[in-house]
Formats: C-alpha cells, structure tokens, sequence
C-alpha cells in the first residue's frame, strides 16, 4: 500500500507546479473566486432562514451589500498592482492580492443582478443573472488557471510513491 505523501513532498510538489508567480496567481484566483463565491450562498441562505449567527449588516438601518465588500476589494488589489504590489517575486503579496482578487469578484459578481437592474433581486427569478455572471466569469478563471502544472506534478509524486511502495 502507498504511503501518504509527506508534507515536504507536497510543497516541492507545489512549488515545481508554476513556472512563474502569474501563474500561482490565476490558480489562487480561481479556487478562491468559488470558495467565496459557494461560502457567501451558503451564509445568505443561513441570514434568510435565520439560522446560525450570521445576521444582514446594517447600520444605522441602512442594508450593506455584501458586493460593497468585493468592490472594496478589487479597488484593494487594483490599487496594489498598479503599484506594482503582488506582482513581483515577493511570494505573500502575490498570493494575499490574488486572494484578495479572487474573494472580491466572487462578493462582486454574486450581486450582479442588483447592480444590473438597480433593484435587491438577489431571490427572485431576476437574480438568476448573477448566477450566470458568476458561471461566465468562474469559467473564465478556470480557463485561465488551468495553463499549471499542479496536477502533472501531483501526479508525478502519486506515480513515485506507487514505485516506492511496489519496491517495498
């Protein structure tokens, strides 16, 4: 039986996966665009349910979309970049604005619906054009990600171990 890789394994692995930070950028991009964008339906269910502790953010009675927060964001990483912030070889502001960026379009695009027509038609039939920004885009991250060498290069260490076990 195989052994489990160890964990300096799985970071030589990843490490050997990009041939440039641009690279980890898109794949970090992308995983976070959809993690956000499945944890953010997932709390918005909750708030509407009125499960949990999540509750809407509203000051002074005022509702503060959570798009408010993405835009925030992508002005964030925008502001980054063009200072040149994240874009070099400095590994954690790379993957921070590529974190940053991926959260931000997931919270923006979530809401596109409410920003195309200039209503809160999050629940209603209306709202189905924010899934399909959502869809579009994320394919479009996906698309752009997929150019790595991760899954090559977990696949190589998955066929060392295999060899190493079998020599065993």
């Amino acid at each position: 039986m195989p052994r489990a890789p160890r964990r300096e394994e799985l970071r030589s692995a990843y490490a050997n996966a990009f041939s440039s930070r641009r690279e980890e950028r898109r794949l970090i991009g992308a995983v976070t665009f959809t993690g956000t964008f499945a944890l953010t339906r997932a709390i918005t269910h909750a708030i509407r349910a009125g499960r949990g502790p999540f509750r809407n953010i509203t000051p002074g009675g005022r509702h503060i979309h959570h798009m408010t927060f993405g835009i925030l964001g992508l002005l964030g990483v925008g502001y980054a970049w063009l200072n040149e912030i994240g874009l070099g070889d400095e590994v954690l502001a790379s993957r921070a604005t590529a974190l940053a960026y991926g959260a931000g379009a997931a919270l923006t695009l979530d809401e596109f619906a409410l920003w195309l027509n200039l209503e809160d038609d999050y629940w209603t039939s209306q709202g189905r054009e924010s899934i399909d920004a959502v869809v579009l885009f994320g394919s479009l991250l996906a698309v752009a990600a997929s150019g790595h060498r991760l899954v090559r290069e977990m696949a190589q260490l998955g066929r060392l171990l295999l060899t190493e076990s079998s020599r065993v």
